[in-house]
């Protein structure tokens, strides 16, 4: 028996670069609009075509059906990999970032729909340049929904087919792929033409629209601005803050939406504790601007509730310097840069449904310490949650703070102090962009070390690849035959 089939994955790796060619071919009409270089995307296109025709002919005779989970693992973290090399051609080859370091930093947190930056001046970057960050957060965007709905459920990772197998998907996922995708691409691309019309009527024009747009539905926080979204008037804030939460929430509540079975969106919990946490923490934060501030109602619900849902969403665009808060303000920020938004969308971080599950572990706990024999189960959507699935996630949470506090013992090793560490390790593995310290929303990751770059945009990997799918790929189970 065959350990691994390596044409498989060189079959899985040649789809996925010959999309990252048609990525690069797809920035040029803003290249001809605007009468910029086309070596960096001509180049760039060329240069991934060829490795992608070379394992196209060396695997042209096999069929991906017939991938193991071994290979389904593998694919999925060397694809992300190779999609981010790749992905710094257009960097290097137009001199916007001369270094590989960190061209790789801004390539894995476009993909990865992170939104960390390491360039200081990005109204100095070309407009092709500045559309194609925006554009790999919005193809990092629709290739997450697809690796957490489809790829992660069949591997059977960390309860993941709990939550996007529990219903009528189950029977439609595996025979066949193509009907769920096509429809999540839809909705997607609906979200995204929907953001798009509502900010080119205030104060974008069509280009900001689109670029913030693409950022915004993919949860990431790449702008065209300096100054962000604070740059921006309070329509187009309110705007951008609807659509962070719509793409925080659940692609499957999308999906019964548009199959018209509101029952499945009734029942399911998730999407209403992340509603309930989302207007929660946006009231306190709006209370703390309102009692320790002179800024008006408005202004602080505004702020508020702005800054909370761009982090429990994990976008990371904000519309004020929130460094400036009250202390109790930026406490709670840090707390919930680990809340994530729904399964099953753009947003990173811990994600609401395991946070549901370990409060339901927890609530189980007292119950038995009052009543030893009383017999418990956790339910979801409806439905019980098996204990092996409870045990993955509750195993997730453990190692997701393991690794957050691995990473901040890293980069405080490696010079950073501990605020900027201790938030840089938060906001790359759950995808936000800004942290604080000397990483706060007015500044970026230039002044990091270079070893931390690169700890830091393998770190955004890792946590897009759900830590386990990483992780898994180094146990002894794993390479068992």
């Amino acid at each position: 028996m065959r350990l691994i089939n390596v044409r498989i994955i060189l079959k899985i790796l040649s789809t996925i670069l010959l999309i990252e060619s048609a990525i690069f071919i797809l920035c040029l009409p803003v290249v001809f609009i605007y009468g910029e270089k086309t070596l960096p995307f001509l180049g760039s296109a060329g240069l991934t075509l060829i490795p992608a025709v070379l394992f196209f002919f060396l695997s042209r005779r096999c069929e991906v059906s017939k991938a193991s989970t071994r290979d389904g693992y593998i694919a999925v973290a060397v694809s992300w990999i190779m999609l981010t090399v790749m992905g710094t051609l257009p960097y290097l080859l137009g001199g916007s970032i001369p270094s590989f370091i960190n061209a790789f930093f801004e390539s894995s947190s476009g993909f990865t729909t992170t939104g960390s930056s390491i360039v200081a001046d990005v109204e100095a970057m070309p407009f092709s340049i500045l559309f194609y960050r925006s554009l790999t957060h919005w193809i990092g965007g629709i290739g997450i929904i697809v690796l957490v709905i489809i790829v992660l459920p069949s591997l059977r990772v960390t309860g993941y087919h709990l939550f996007s197998l529990e219903s009528s998907l189950e029977e439609k996922i595996h025979p066949r792929t193509n009907a769920i995708g096509i429809r999540v691409l839809f909705i997607y691309m609906a979200l995204t033409i929907a953001e798009i019309i509502l900010l080119s009527l205030g104060d974008m024009n069509i280009f900001d629209s689109i670029c913030h747009s693409f950022s915004t539905v993919a949860t990431g926080c790449f702008s065209t601005r300096n100054t962000g979204i604070a740059g921006f008037s309070s329509y187009t804030q309110y705007i951008v803050m609807i659509f962070m939460f719509l793409a925080g929430t659940s692609q499957l509540v999308y999906y019964y939406m548009l199959k018209l079975n509101f029952k499945k969106v009734k029942q399911n919990d998730e999407l209403w504790f992340y509603t309930a946490v989302v207007l929660i923490a946006g009231a306190i934060a709006t209370f703390i601007l309102i009692a320790r501030t002179n800024k008006s109602i408005e202004e602080s619900f505004r702020e508020g509730f702005f800054q909370v849902i761009s982090f429990i969403t994990c976008t990371g665009f904000s519309s004020t310097d929130y460094l400036l808060w009250p202390v109790t303000g930026i406490i709670l920020l840090f707390i919930l840069m680990f809340a994530g938004g729904s399964t099953g969308s753009t947003s990173g971080g811990i994600k609401m449904a395991r946070h549901l599950i370990v409060l339901k572990n927890i609530k189980n706990v007292f119950v038995k310490l009052n009543h030893p024999k009383a017999i418990s189960m956790i339910k979801l959507n409806g439905k019980v949650v098996p204990e092996n699935t409870s045990i993955s996630i509750l195993s997730f949470v453990a190692l997701y703070l393991f690794i957050f506090l691995l990473g901040t013992l890293f980069l405080a090793a490696d010079g950073s102090d501990m605020l900027t560490s201790a938030s840089a390790s938060a906001t790359c593995l759950a995808g936000i962009g800004h942290g604080f310290g000397s990483i706060g929303p007015m500044s970026t990751f230039a002044g990091m070390p270079g070893v931390s770059k690169v700890f830091l945009s393998l770190l955004m990997i890792v946590g897009r690849l759900e830590i386990m799918t990483f992780f898994a790929l180094f146990t002894k189970t794993f390479w068992k035959i």
